[in-house]
């Protein structure tokens, strides 16, 4: 008689939330982001890379702690950045697969499934694009919409890509790749490019869905645009040496 092959274990997924001062938003988006994958039988855990908080971020995590138990938090030893943070984050998290989500409930909580199941069929990374046909956008500033689309027309010419949403954080990937990405460089937000970059140069499999973005409702937005502009250009020129100069030797084993 043949013993049937156990069946695989399902992935682990640890939603990571970087946090700076967002007591006010942190609660909603940990209770939305637990409701929707307990529902969906995602097997998670929730993670908060804590970034120097002077507010009531650590003591508010403390409590809700309580009601959630596969909520955990860890602090950034590092200087103050949504870079160090979420590379502190991508140290310490301890699933198979990770998603970065925003404290500020931004990121659509349902969207966090539809990316797992994504993995779930083979590949990769999964990202998000909130310009595509079934995405949804709402309270965008006109200023940085404009700002955002020419980012990503430039990078999608650059690197002869038809994905159209590079700089946005809200992204999944396995364990695998995070590991395949490194060194990571970005100290900054300019690590929401790095990460798909570095993943699409080195050959991981991707595959792109649509994801809702909506505004944020309490606290202030860390986003500086004139801080950024010098990061995003030396990440995209690294990247761009990457692929066109190094002839593969970054690539992972088995790539075409």
């Amino acid at each position: 008689m043949t013993v049937p092959a156990p069946a695989p274990r399902p992935l682990v997924l640890t939603v990571l939330i970087p946090a700076h001062n967002e007591g006010a938003s942190i609660v909603p988006t940990v209770l939305a982001v637990e409701g929707v994958l307990l529902g969906a039988g995602v097997p998670h855990e929730i993670l908060v890379a804590l970034d120097h908080c002077t507010d009531d971020t650590e003591a508010v995590l403390r409590q809700l702690a309580a009601r959630v138990p596969t909520l955990r938090s860890s602090v950034n030893p590092g200087p103050a950045g949504y870079g160090f943070a979420v590379r502190h984050g991508l140290d310490v998290f301890s699933g198979d697969a990770v998603v970065i989500v925003m404290a500020d409930a931004s990121d659509d909580p349902r969207d966090i499934v539809t990316y797992y199941r994504q993995l779930e069929a083979g590949f990769d990374c999964a990202f998000g694009s909130r310009f595509i046909e079934g995405a949804a956008v709402r309270s965008y500033p006109w200023s940085k919409l404009i700002l955002n689309r020419v980012a990503n027309w430039i990078v999608r010419v650059l690197f002869r890509e038809r994905y159209n949403d590079f700089t946005n954080a809200f992204k999944c990937f396995r364990r695998e790749v995070i590991d395949g990405c490194r060194p990571l460089l970005s100290n900054h937000f300019n690590l929401t490019i790095e990460l798909p970059l570095k993943a699409i140069v080195r050959g991981y499999s991707w595959s792109v869905v649509p994801t809702n973005w909506y505004g944020r409702e309490a606290g202030e937005s860390k986003f500086l645009i004139k801080e950024m502009g010098s990061r995003y250009v030396y990440i995209i020129l690294y990247a761009l040496i990457e692929k066109y100069f190094s002839r593969g030797d970054y690539r992972r084993l088995g790539a075409d």
